[in-house]
């Protein structure tokens, strides 16, 4: 009888996690990053949805952006690299993010505004985002897991760049110290492929 009753228990134990086991399975089909970077959309900082299948065949330099960091100024390098090679299929995609010591409290408004007066920007600023924890943007998970382990891990600070290639692999990951002008000569090298 005792065998009986354990029998029983076990075969239940069994049915409940074989069941558990397949609704997790499918919550994580339904959170499934895209397969590509062109498969996002996002919203611009007017407030348009942006699909990023307009990028294809470009290079993308994505960036975390703040108002209020001592990395600020490096808006100007980013403009100017815009600017120069914007012609040549190159595209800045600015992510303001308020994670880090809350240097980006501003309305999209007021960032838009900022980015303008003081740096004159003309490249793609988009809504504010997340880009580390529960709440993270999707795009900066993709960009933090996908493809090369080389650029896994917490986004550190405010101006971390990646660098996407005209096929939109991610092909290199750079520091907020990292200064604009520093990476122009791999900007230009994926711009001639």
């Amino acid at each position: 009888m005792k065998k009986g009753i354990l029998l029983k228990s076990t075969i239940s134990i069994l049915l409940l996690w074989l069941t558990l086991a397949s609704c997790t399975s499918a919550q994580t089909n339904t959170t499934a990053l895209p397969a590509t970077i062109y498969e996002f959309e996002m919203k611009s900082i007017e407030g348009t949805m942006i699909p990023f299948s307009v990028y294809k065949g470009k290079v993308l330099l994505i960036v975390n952006t703040a108002s209020g960091c001592g990395y600020t100024p490096q808006y100007e390098g980013l403009q100017t690299l815009y600017k120069t090679y914007q012609k040549d299929g190159f595209e800045v995609l600015a992510f303001p993010c308020n994670q880090f010591a809350n240097q980006e409290s501003g309305t999209e408004k007021e960032i838009a505004q900022f980015c303008s007066v003081n740096y004159s920007t003309t490249f793609q600023l988009f809504s504010k985002i997340d880009v580390n924890g529960k709440d993270e943007s999707p795009l900066y998970t993709y960009l933090k897991t996908k493809e090369n382990g080389k650029f896994e891990g917490k986004i550190k600070w405010n101006f971390t760049k990646f660098l996407i290639d005209k096929n939109g692999t991610i092909v290199q990951r750079y520091s907020s110290s990292t200064k604009p002008e520093e990476i122009e000569a791999d900007i230009k090298n994926l711009l001639s492929k």
